[in-house]
């Protein structure tokens, strides 16, 4: 059976993250009394560093870079959509045609 794949919330991240900074024990003790693994903790940790308040922006909300990273494969989604009705329509007009 598939293991399912444990989420946690922006809160819980952040209060993980806290504890490895203001605690004073080690990032490894702080997981295992979190009950998480060590490489998540300071996945976490890694992220905040680079991305700081948006690491953990939620579902839904994307970094300005995700937004239009999202944006331009819609519009290429469109393109190529346009492109084969015009390639359709060019072989249906084109067909019988001496070249």
């Amino acid at each position: 059976m598939p293991r399912q794949q444990r989420t946690y919330t922006s809160e819980f991240k952040e209060e993980a993250i806290r504890l490895v900074e203001t605690s004073g024990k080690s990032m490894s003790q702080v997981a295992r009394d979190l009950g998480i693994s060590d490489s998540v903790l300071s996945h976490w940790c890694k992220m905040v560093r680079e991305q700081g308040k948006q690491a953990f922006a939620g579902s839904g909300h994307q970094t300005p870079l995700e937004e239009a990273n999202r944006r331009l494969r819609r519009e290429l989604a469109v393109v190529q959509q346009e492109r084969e009705i015009v390639q359709k329509t060019l072989s249906i007009l084109t067909r019988g045609q001496p070249l």
